[in-house]
C-alpha cells in the first residue's frame, strides 16, 4: 500500500518576483484554459458586495474555493434544462425529460468514483455532509461497553465534533459508557500547528482496546494538512477500529484512492472544490466489503431500496448492494445538475494533472509569502500549513500581523476573496482548475501593500 506522503511530488523551488515570470508560467500551463469554464466574480462586486453594480470588468482574485467554489458556466444551462423539463413535462420528466430524473443520480457514480479512487458502486451522491456522517456512523459506529471511543482531531470542523458527540450520547445509556470520555481529540505537539502521523499512530496504539471509530478530516479545514490516509487507515483497521474520513476539504483537492487504501467509509460535500453551489448535494463512499453485509444497521429510506422492487411499494426494505443503500429520498435534481457540470471538468482535466499544477501554484504562493517576510521581518505572515508540499492541499492558512478581520476587509476591498477563521486565521486557496499564477502574483502584491 503506497502512501501519498511517502514520495513527495516534485514542485519547482526556483521562482522569480517579476510579473513576466507569472505570465510565463501561465502560458505554459496546460490547464490554464479551464478558467474560462467558470464564472469568476468581478473585483468591483467583491469590493462593494452590498451596493449597486459597480463599474469594472476585472476579475477578482478568487482564493476561496476551499469554502465555496466558483460556478461552472455550464451549470446554468444544466439547471435551466431541468427547470424547462419541469415546466414542460411536470412529473413525466422523471422518465421522459431530456435527462430523465429517475436515473439522474446514476450519471454521477462514474465521475465520483474516479475522483475519489473508488468503484462506481461504492459511491453515491446524496444528502448533505453531516447528514451523511450521521447515516454512516449509524452503520459503522457500533460501540460496546469496552470499545466505544471515537478519535478526531482537536481542530476538527465543529460539525464533526457535534456529530460524534451526539452519536456517543445516543448510544451511551443503552450500551453503558460515559459519553464524556468517549471522544479522543488529537492535538499537535507544543509549538506546532499540525499533527505528526507517528503521534496519531501512537494514540491509536495506546487506546486501541477502547477505540470503536477513527474519524479524521482528510485535509484539515483549519490548517490545510493532508493527513496520511492510507497509513492511518491501515493502522486503525489492524487494531480493530473502523476508519472513516471526512473528505470535505480533500475531494477535488488531493488525489484519493479510497478503495485501494481500504478505507471503511467516507463522506464529503461538493460546494467547495467540487464547485456544485451553495448547499449542494454531498457524497459518500462505502467500501465494497461492507455492501453485502446484512448485519449492518442502517436508517432505511425509499431510495436505498433495491430499484427492482422499489415501485412495488412493499413494507420491507431490501437494500441494494451499492452505496445507494444509504440514500433515503429522491435525488435533488436541481442540486445535482451543477455537480454534473463540475465533474465533467474534473474528468477532462484529470486529478493527477490538477495535483501537479496545485503543487507548483501553492509553492509559488508560499515563496511569495517568504519573500514578503524577508522584506519586512518585523511584521511577518505566519504559515500554519505544513511546509512539505506532499502534506497539504492547495490552501494555505495564514496569520497576518495585526487583526485578521481588518486584513480580511482590506483584502476584500482590493478584490481578493478568501476567508477568516477564529481566532486569527486567513485561508487562501489557489485552486488549480480556475486560478492562475497571475492570481497568486496579484494577491502577493496586495499582501505587500497591506
Amino acid at each position: 500500500m503506497t502512501s501519498p506522503l511517502s514520495s513527495p511530488a516534485d514542485a519547482p523551488t526556483s521562482f522569480r518576483p517579476d510579473e513576466g515570470f507569472a505570465r510565463e508560467l501561465d502560458r505554459s500551463d496546460p490547464l490554464g484554459r479551464f478558467a474560462e469554464e467558470f464564472e469568476i466574480p468581478r473585483a468591483a462586486d467583491i469590493a462593494h458586495p452590498e451596493g449597486p453594480a459597480a463599474a469594472g470588468d476585472e476579475r477578482s482574485i478568487y482564493l476561496c474555493g476551499n469554502s465555496l467554489g466558483c460556478m461552472p458556466r455550464r451549470a446554468r444551462a444544466l439547471v435551466q434544462r431541468e427547470l424547462d423539463d419541469w415546466a414542460r413535462l411536470g412529473v413525466e420528466a422523471h422518465l421522459h425529460g431530456q435527462s430523465p430524473w429517475l436515473p439522474y443520480h446514476e450519471q454521477l457514480r462514474g465521475p465520483l468514483g474516479r475522483l475519489v479512487g473508488a468503484h462506481d458502486h461504492e459511491v453515491v451522491a446524496m444528502n448533505s455532509l453531516t447528514v451523511n456522517l450521521h447515516l454512516l456512523m449509524i452503520s459503522f459506529y457500533r460501540p460496546t461497553p469496552d470499545r466505544y471511543r471515537i478519535v478526531i482531531e482537536d481542530s476538527a470542523f465543529p460539525s464533526d465534533s457535534y456529530a460524534v458527540q451526539s452519536q456517543a450520547a445516543l448510544h451511551a445509556r443503552s450500551v453503558g459508557f460515559d459519553p464524556a470520555s468517549a471522544i479522543i481529540r488529537l492535538t499537535p505537539r507544543v509549538g506546532e500547528y499540525h499533527l505528526r502521523t507517528e503521534d496519531v499512530l501512537r494514540v491509536l496504539e495506546e487506546h486501541s482496546a477502547s477505540i470503536a471509530l477513527v474519524m479524521l478530516g482528510g485535509v484539515n479545514y483549519l490548517t490545510g494538512q493532508f493527513m496520511d490516509i492510507p497509513v492511518i487507515t491501515a493502522a486503525g483497521r489492524r487494531l480493530g477500529c473502523v476508519v472513516g474520513w471526512d473528505l470535505a476539504h480533500a475531494a477535488g483537492n488531493v488525489p484519493l484512492r479510497l478503495h485501494d487504501w481500504d478505507v471503511d467509509w467516507a463522506a464529503w460535500c461538493s460546494y467547495k472544490y467540487l464547485n456544485a453551489g451553495p448547499g449542494a448535494v454531498a457524497g459518500a463512499f462505502v467500501h465494497d466489503r461492507h455492501l453485502r453485509d446484512p448485519s449492518l444497521p442502517r436508517l432505511a429510506g425509499w431510495w436505498g431500496n433495491d430499484p427492482a422492487t422499489r415501485f412495488r411499494m412493499g413494507p420491507d426494505f431490501v437494500p441494494v448492494p451499492r452505496a445507494d443503500a444509504w440514500a433515503l429520498s429522491n435525488p435533488p435534481i436541481l442540486s445535482m445538475a451543477p455537480l454534473v457540470a463540475s465533474l465533467e471538468l474534473f474528468d477532462r482535466a484529470g486529478m493527477e494533472a490538477l495535483r501537479r499544477k496545485s503543487l507548483t501554484l501553492t509553492a509559488y504562493f508560499e515563496w511569495w509569502i517568504d519573500r514578503l517576510n524577508g522584506q519586512n521581518p518585523v511584521r511577518t505572515i505566519r504559515i500554519l500549513t505544513p511546509r512539505d508540499s506532499a502534506q497539504r492541499g492547495c490552501h494555505l492558512s495564514l496569520e497576518l500581523p495585526g487583526r485578521g478581520r481588518d486584513a480580511m476587509d482590506a483584502l476584500r476591498r482590493a478584490g481578493v476573496v478568501c476567508d477568516f477563521r477564529e481566532p486569527n486565521v486567513i485561508r487562501m486557496a489557489p485552486v488549480p482548475l480556475y486560478n492562475s499564477f497571475m492570481d497568486v502574483y496579484r494577491a502577493a502584491q496586495v499582501l505587500a501593500r497591506l
